[in-house]
């Protein structure tokens, strides 16, 4: 055994990851309708610096590139977003035939080069007609959801074999509709709380359109990011409020998925529930996608709807994002959550990375220590998790390439190559190719 290395089980999914509007650009071309993103962009204030997901990282042109670039890498794994307006422009009816044939020709490219395609069919585009008839605080959503679930299947069902229905409801439920952070920017407590059940309804109705159309194989799961809450202090008071925060971001979508059941004291949803809602939305997942970047650090607040805050732990690196780098987290998280669950599937890490300040050198190449040690260190806290019993199949990193980081807009680089916005040059980082080797060996250097 080399104990300089830490190996991962036989068989590990070494990837990366992106989503449609963050990289593909052409959103006027083949028949995409508008989504509420598109929308969002449009309006004065609501991007750092007026960007918008127009052209991104043009990846709908130059899919082939990149994915002979993750090859040669020696990634085995590529989870990408169907983009739902480019599918359905309107959110409903017939299929744009275009958009199919694109996503095709993507997936067998992916398998030409031996690189497995994990779909994910919801990463936050709702087609802006849907919005347009109330978008996700309508329960008519969710049954727009199933449709579109199923049509992409049919097309693509005999060759992807890995599904995911949403990714990260709770952000497209609060910062959509919560806080108006994100697209469609709405702030409205109830129109929050009714968008999380929808969200969730679409989940457990996509769920069963994927598996009425599955062929032996399919493995079907949702993604959602996850992350330990941590009191600031011993009081009582920060340790309630880190109960309120772990319930409004985490339970709140755990336990629908895997209990059928809302926790108990849940605001909102009562209104929106019918009989046979949570029989859906628990139904048995094959895998359950975790994003993870940090812990949360709360303490109680005098207002708010949670009446808490969060902090920033003091004497803890933070990524260009003002993220505290805690991979210790990560453990906790995935331990807790096999203690919790008895019905936990297994588990794919489908976000994990940083955003740094990267720079092209003179000498061409694109030096970025600091995110090297980042993925390290969570790798290593991953087999942490796994050799204490927690059954994680893969772990993807977030990104592939820097790309457009919807609010912050280009302001961010979360990629381990690094694209040049002017003329899409990409270049693989160090990160890139340290990763590369990760995948290739099945383990991680300890130091």
């Amino acid at each position: 055994m080399n104990e300089s290395t830490a190996r991962f089980p036989d068989g590990f999914v070494w990837g990366a990851a992106t989503a449609a509007y963050q990289v593909e650009g052409a959103v006027d071309e083949d028949g995409r309708g508008p989504s509420i993103w598109d929308a969002f962009c449009a309006v004065p204030g609501t991007i750092a610096g007026g960007d918008t997901g127009a052209v991104a990282c043009d990846h709908y042109h130059r899919y082939p590139e990149d994915i002979d670039l993750m090859a040669s890498l020696g990634l085995n794994a590529y989870r990408f977003s169907v983009s739902w307006p480019r599918i359905q422009p309107q959110g409903r009816g017939p299929a744009n035939q275009k958009g199919l044939d694109h996503y095709r020709r993507v997936v067998e490219r992916l398998l030409e080069r031996g690189i497995t395609p994990y779909v994910t069919l919801y990463h936050w585009d709702l087609p802006q007609a849907l919005q347009d008839l109330g978008g996700w605080p309508v329960r008519d959503t969710a049954y727009r959801f199933a449709e579109y679930a199923s049509i992409v299947q049919a097309a693509l069902g005999d060759l992807v074999d890995n599904w995911t229905t949403l990714n990260e409801p709770k952000v497209s439920s609060h910062a959509g509709y919560g806080t108006g952070r994100h697209a469609p920017g709405i702030s409205d407590l109830a129109q929050r709380d009714r968008a999380v059940h929808h969200l969730l309804l679409a989940h457990g109705l996509g769920l069963r359109a994927l598996r009425d159309g599955a062929r032996a194989g399919h493995r079907i799961g949702i993604a959602l990011d996850l992350m330990p809450v941590r009191p600031a202090s011993a009081s009582a008071a920060d340790a309630a409020a880190a109960r309120r925060v772990d319930t409004d971001d985490h339970l709140l979508f755990l336990d629908p998925v895997l209990r059928g059941a809302y926790p108990p004291g849940t605001p909102g949803q009562p209104d929106a529930v019918r009989a046979g809602d949570l029989d859906l939305i628990g139904a048995p997942i094959d895998f359950l996608g975790i994003n993870y970047y940090r812990p949360l650090t709360v303490r109680a607040a005098a207002d708010g709807h949670l009446r808490a805050e969060v902090v920033r732990p003091a004497g803890v690196p933070v990524t260009a994002t003002g993220w505290p780098v805690q991979p210790d987290g990560l453990p906790e998280l995935l331990v807790g959550l096999r203690a919790g669950y008895p019905r936990l599937p297994p588990i794919y890490i489908t976000e994990n990375g940083a955003a740094y300040p990267d720079q092209v050198s003179a000498d061409g190449t694109v030096h970025d220590p600091l995110r090297v040690a980042y993925l390290r260190r969570h790798l290593l806290a991953l087999h942490e998790a796994i050799s204490a019993g927690v059954d994680v199949r893969g772990y993807f990193v977030w990104s592939l390439m820097d790309n457009f980081e919807w609010a912050q807009g280009y302001a961010c680089r979360f990629g381990i190559v690094h694209v040049d916005y002017a003329d899409q040059r990409r270049t693989p980082k160090t990160s890139a190719r340290w990763y590369g080797q990760v995948a290739r060996g099945n383990a991680v250097p300890r130091t």
